[in-house]
């Protein structure tokens, strides 16, 4: 995939600013400002008009989209594969509550307000990736693969052994509430009514989510479109051209690890705010840090289209959402069986789709869902072109 294709407008686009004396050019600036209208609205409503049990669907494609965004910007940006995201999400969710909750007897804490915990957990995700740079410098593509897949069992082991700091396999330990200024998320304190609505623990966290989730993208856009995202390309296309252009290869290669580690470590602290627990794996293959995990990631950017950012965002939308989608609409309909070895759950019926999706991917749309929505705009503009070409006007 080009740079052109990831970060330039459609051609039409300029073709039609060209074209009709500026017009054009409103129209499809009006359109995309109203597309975003469109896409705000449907993510900041729901919960005046949704259930809570909805709300966590919702924040749990967050949680994905967060982790997709680091993901598609080491993998589909800069060209390194990982499958270390379960390892830093574990770390962030365990640094979190370590540095958010208090000292007790059998459990390390440090008692730090939690929105000092919450960045603590980022840098020390970040730190951890760019510790692992000798690596990821070193090795490319399936071997860095296999190599960033260690770290899952090293998430297992010190999930399982380190119980002062996890809680343990058992038991566990609670997330602690993130404060924000005063407003606690995980209670609802104060109380918040807003048209009508009261605001209660599944609301005030699907905001914060909506809210962390936009900083995330927008943080990304900035770095793709900017001089980062262009060093991230150059290596990725080739790295002794970048070099011979002046990128330092195995810096920009660390930065963009500890980037993709600190998303993933956010991710993890979503996700124990979202459990409201920090409980270690008892398997590698199952689990919240489980290469289960790994592999749904993996799949999120395919699908939303490699290097992406909106297009992780859809992938996560697809692989995180349809199971708990499925499991509130038709989860107790003789579609799906709930129990028995042969049972087929929406979980299991999500892994089919979403590898039908990436083969369909693969064989037919290698840019993904991102490629799609580039089309469409494509369309657009080539229309608004024509209409402007055939007005009095234009003529």
């Amino acid at each position: 995939m080009s740079d052109e294709t990831l970060t330039a407008d459609p051609p039409a686009e300029s073709a039609s600013h060209r074209g009709s004396g500026g017009g054009g050019l409103d129209r499809a600036t009006m359109f995309r400002w109203g597309v975003r209208l469109v896409i705000a609205i449907l993510v900041l409503t729901p919960p005046f008009y949704f259930e809570p049990s909805w709300l966590r669907v919702g924040q749990y494609v967050m949680i994905g989209a967060v982790g997709a965004i680091g993901l598609t910007l080491l993998t589909g940006q800069a060209g390194q594969l990982s499958l270390a995201h379960p390892f830093f999400m574990f770390v962030g969710g365990t640094t979190y509550c370590v540095l958010g909750s208090e000292d007790a007897p059998g459990r390390v804490g440090f008692g730090l307000p939690s929105l000092l915990a919450l960045f603590g957990a980022i840098a020390v995700t970040a730190a951890l990736g760019l510790a692992f740079a000798p690596v990821s410098s070193r090795v490319r593509g399936v071997y860095l693969g296999v190599a960033t897949l260690a770290l899952v069992y090293v998430a297992l082991y010190l999930g399982q052994q380190w119980s002062s700091l996890s809680g343990g396999t058992a038991r566990g330990r609670p997330s602690p509430d993130l404060n924000l200024f005063g407003l606690h998320t995980l209670k609802a304190e104060p109380e918040i009514t807003i048209f009508g609505t009261e605001f209660q623990r599944e609301h005030r966290v699907y905001l914060v989510f909506a809210l962390i989730l936009l900083i995330a993208y927008l943080l990304a856009q900035g770095a793709v479109r900017g001089r980062p995202g262009r060093a991230w390309r150059a290596i990725r296309d080739s790295e002794s051209a970048a070099s011979a252009l002046g990128v330092n290869v195995k810096r920009v290669r660390a930065e963009v690890f500890a980037i993709s580690s600190a998303y993933a470590g956010l991710a993890g602290v979503m996700t124990v705010m979202w459990y409201r627990l920090l409980k270690p794996d008892e398997s590698e293959f199952a689990g919240t840090y489980s290469i289960v995990v790994a592999i749904a990631f993996l799949a999120m950017i395919l699908i939303g289209g490699l290097g992406s950012v909106g297009g992780a965002i859809a992938g996560a939308a697809l692989v995180f959402g349809l199971p708990g989608m499925l499991t509130l609409t038709i989860g107790g309909s003789e579609m799906f069986g709930t129990s028995g070895a042969h049972a087929i759950t929406p979980t299991i019926f999500t892994a089919f789709v979403y590898g039908a999706a990436i083969i369909l991917v693969v064989l037919f749309e290698p840019g993904g869902l991102a490629a799609l929505g580039r089309r469409l705009k494509m369309t657009f503009a080539r229309t608004q072109l024509g209409s402007t070409l055939l007005s009095p006007k234009g003529s």
